[in-house]
């Protein structure tokens, strides 16, 4: 069994100021699973905390095989008892990744903890660059996790390619 968390913040172009910032600040962080968790090969519970909701968060569970992964825009794929979680190219305008690449390699019972933050534009029409922006923290275990097991622990691996989606370097040290 693979269980997937993703938690998502959004926020519009219009949203980038200090006070918009606190808002989403501590947003993006672990979440409890669901109770009722279903039993599958594959078992992803996806988070949305979005501004034009006001930053209510929205749950959802879907189940499926290790092909379900890609609408994470992850590729999972086995190598004998070890679980091989790569990253795929996805639909952001920023920042753009050519390829795959490798974010970790799970035994059983590990978590894997990916973050990154993008920037997506609304339209494929570059004469209307109409923004959002995009935080998300993935946590991927290499088998069952109890309701709190990903606020629980820490994560034997964690990538994080989050970069500052204004311009400029990102400040080390700030979340």
């Amino acid at each position: 069994m693979i269980t997937i968390q993703r938690v998502r913040v959004r926020w519009s172009a219009a949203a980038p100021g200090a006070s918009q910032a606190d808002a989403r600040r501590g947003l993006c962080r672990p979440e409890r699973l669901p109770t009722a968790m279903p039993t599958d090969d594959v078992v992803i519970h996806e988070v949305l905390a979005d501004e034009a909701a006001r930053y209510a968060r929205h749950d959802d569970v879907v189940t499926g095989g290790l092909d379900r992964a890609r609408d994470l825009d992850l590729w999972l794929s086995v190598e004998g008892s070890a679980l091989v979680v790569d990253r795929l190219p996805g639909w952001a305008a920023y920042p753009r990744q050519r390829g795959p690449g490798r974010l970790f390699m799970l035994t059983p019972g590990q978590v894997g903890r990916y973050r990154a933050n993008f920037r997506y534009t609304v339209t494929t029409c570059a004469c209307n660059p109409s923004w959002y922006y995009e935080d998300w923290l993935t946590l991927v275990a290499h088998g069952e996790v109890k309701a709190d097991g990903f606020i629980s622990r820490d994560p034997d691996y964690d990538v994080d390619q989050r970069v500052h989606l204004y311009g400029g370097l990102r400040r080390p040290g700030r979340q």
